[in-house]
C-alpha cells in the first residue's frame, strides 16, 4: 500500500491531500505542531474519514529533524505544506519565519536524500506561493470597469517571469522553492514546485493576513465587519482546493516523468476576482450588505495577480472546474452549516475574526 507523508497535514490545503489519498486507499501520515488554532478542528475532521485507521498523526515540529527523518523513510509520495503563512507575521518575526520555511523545508529535503536508494526516491511536493515574484513593479496595470489588470500579460504571469522576492516571507518560501528544485538537480530528487495562487474552500480558517477569501465568507456568515484596504478594485486569481488537489494528485500519478518542475497553479484569467466582486456575491448569498470599513492601501499590496496556468495544464492534463461563484457558495454554506466551530475558533483568538490553515 502507498504511503502519502503531508507535513502540516492539519492545515486547510493539507488535511485536504490527507482525505483525497484516504479516499484513494493510500496510508497517510499527518506530521504537524499543531500551533495553528484550528488544527484539532481538521484533525477531528480527519479521524471522521471511514478508513482513519489508515492515518497516523505525529505532533512534531518540522524543525526536529531527527523526529521527521523516519517518516521521510516511509513515504513515497511527501507534501511538504507545513510552514509559516501570513507576510505581516515573517515582519514581525523574521527569525521564526525563516527557521520554519528555509530550516523546516531543508529538512525534507535532507532527510529525503539521506534515505535516497535504488528502492526509496519519495516524489516531494512543494507548495509555494505567488509571492516570489515580488511587487513586479515593471509590469503595468490599468484599471478597466473597476478591475485592475495586467498591461501585456493577458494570460497571467507565467513561469518565466523572474523571482524576486520581497518581504521575509517571500525570501524564505522563494529560498525553499529554489532549495526544492536544485535538489531534484544536484542529488536526483524528484521534486515539484507549486507557486500557488489564492486557494479556497471548506474547513478554511481564514484571517485578514491569510486566507482572506475564506476571511471573508466566514465574516459574512458571523456578521463580522471586514477591512477593504484601497479601493476593493484590487483583483486576484482564485482556486477552489478541490481542483488543487486534483493537480496534486495528478502529479503523482505522473511521477516518472516528474522531475524539477516549476508550476504556476491558481484559477488563471478565467477565475480571477476583485474584492467589490467577492462582496457583491456574499451580499446575494446572505440577502444583506455586508460591514465594511475602508482604510489607505498598504505598502507592496498588489493592484493584481493572475496565474498563467498554460504549463499546468499542459504537463498535467489538468484544468479548474469549480467556477468561481459555485466555489464561494460552497464554502459559505460550509460556513453557514458550522458556525459553531467558527464561533469556537474566534474564542480562541479574540482580536481576529478566525485563524487557521
Amino acid at each position: 500500500m502507498p504511503h502519502l507523508l503531508v507535513t502540516g497535514g492539519a492545515g486547510f490545503i493539507g488535511s485536504h491531500m490527507v482525505r483525497r489519498f484516504l479516499d484513494r486507499g493510500w496510508t497517510t501520515t499527518v506530521y504537524d505542531n499543531m500551533s495553528r488554532i484550528g488544527s484539532d478542528l481538521n484533525l477531528d475532521w480527519l479521524r471522521s474519514h471511514p478508513v482513519s485507521s489508515n492515518l497516523t498523526i505525529i505532533e512534531r515540529d518540522i524543525r526536529d529533524y531527527e523526529s521527521l527523518l523516519p517518516h521521510v523513510a516511509k513515504a513515497d509520495a511527501i507534501l511538504h505544506a507545513a510552514g509559516q503563512t501570513a507576510v505581516t507575521k515573517s515582519v514581525a518575526d523574521p527569525r521564526h519565519d525563516f527557521e520554519v520555511n528555509v530550516l523546516g523545508t531543508f529538512n525534507v529535503l535532507e532527510a529525503a536524500r539521506e534515505t535516497l536508494t535504488d528502492q526509496h526516491s519519495p516524489l516531494i511536493l512543494y507548495a509555494s506561493t505567488n509571492k516570489v515574484y515580488g511587487e513586479m513593479e515593471h509590469v503595468g496595470t490599468e484599471l478597466v470597469n473597476q478591475h485592475y489588470q495586467y498591461i501585456g500579460l493577458p494570460e497571467g504571469v507565467s513561469e518565466s517571469q523572474p523571482v524576486d522576492f520581497h518581504s521575509p516571507y517571500g525570501c524564505s518560501k522563494g529560498a525553499g522553492d529554489q532549495y526544492v528544485r536544485d535538489y531534484a538537480r544536484i542529488y536526483g530528487l524528484k521534486t515539484v514546485v507549486f507557486r500557488q495562487s489564492c486557494i479556497y474552500g471548506t474547513w478554511q480558517f481564514g484571517v485578514e493576513d491569510q486566507g482572506w477569501l475564506a476571511h471573508f465568507a466566514l465574516a459574512a456568515v458571523l456578521d463580522a465587519p471586514i477591512n477593504i484596504y484601497g479601493d476593493g478594485m484590487q483583483v486576484r486569481d482564485v482556486l477552489y482546493i478541490d481542483d488543487l488537489i486534483n493537480a496534486y494528485e495528478a502529479v503523482i500519478e505522473r511521477r516518472e516523468t516528474m522531475n524539477g518542475e516549476i508550476l504556476n497553479i491558481g484559477g488563471g484569467p478565467t477565475r480571477a476576482i476583485s474584492l467589490l466582486d467577492l462582496i457583491d456575491i456574499l451580499n446575494k448569498l446572505r440577502g444583506r450588505p455586508l460591514i465594511l470599513n475602508y482604510g489607505d492601501w498598504r505598502p507592496g499590496d498588489q493592484r493584481v495577480y493572475i496565474s498563467n496556468i498554460q504549463k499546468a495544464q499542459q504537463v498535467l492534463d489538468w484544468t479548474p472546474s469549480i467556477y468561481t461563484k459555485a466555489g464561494i457558495k460552497k464554502l459559505y454554506e460550509w460556513a453557514q452549516q458550522n458556525r459553531h466551530l467558527l464561533v469556537r475558533v474566534r474564542s480562541q483568538q479574540p482580536d481576529k475574526l478566525v485563524v487557521g490553515g
